[in-house]
């Protein structure tokens, strides 16, 4: 049975723009194929820990994969495994990812479970699957008028790749710190997502 995860970052939650374009972008995959299952995890409510000294002894160690330290990472990663589809909902928090969602990558990306070391590189070994980030942001990051530096784009892009997922899309709505502008750039947000092949709307029969 096909599987979304869902991670959200926002500290607004269900009432983030971001969030709930990804909820659309869930209500479609739903749409297209009604037995998809959803899991969802929300950054903000259960936010992970910081990696403690138990977790680096473990990793440094090459500890079993079932060792205590580990839970967490394997509850995370798996999770990511069990999805066939994955959707990330972030703000942009001073030029780059939340602090919640910098929790989630320092569990998930482990050496020896999600990736491996080869000549000098890191190469993912989890299977890749399409995946969805959704942006948001109160300036303009992208394009000719984009006002501040962009550290998260590339980031996700490198962090996601490290582990083995390299099929990306990303939708941004930039530029709300505009009110006036806000209805519009929502509306251009759902026209981008509605014509994705993956996560847009589904074709009629």
């Amino acid at each position: 049975m096909a599987s979304i995860l869902l991670i959200s970052a926002s500290p607004y939650g269900a009432d983030s723009r971001g969030h709930r374009l990804a909820d659309q972008a869930v209500a479609n995959l739903i749409a297209a194929d009604p037995s998809m299952q959803l899991k969802r995890r929300d950054l903000t409510v259960l936010p992970e820990p910081v990696l403690a000294r138990g977790y680096a002894d473990a990793v440094v160690g090459g500890h079993a994969h079932d060792v205590p330290a580990f839970t967490l990472s394997e509850e995370l990663i798996a999770e990511i495994e069990q999805a066939d589809r994955m959707i990330i909902a972030t703000p942009m928090h001073n030029f780059t990812v939340p602090a919640a969602l910098k929790l989630w990558i320092d569990q998930v990306l482990r050496i020896g479970r999600s990736f491996v070391p080869q000549d000098g590189w890191k190469v993912g070994i989890l299977a890749d699957r399409p995946t969805l980030i959704v942006i948001t942001s109160g300036g303009r990051i992208t394009g000719a008028d984009a006002r501040q530096p962009d550290h998260l784009t590339g980031y996700l892009v490198d962090v996601l790749a490290t582990i083995g997922i390299r099929d990306i899309r990303f939708i941004y709505l930039e530029g709300l710190v505009h009110a006036d502008r806000a209805e519009a750039i929502v509306a251009a947000a759902q026209d981008t997502l509605a014509a994705d092949p993956v996560f847009g709307s589904p074709v009629p029969a």
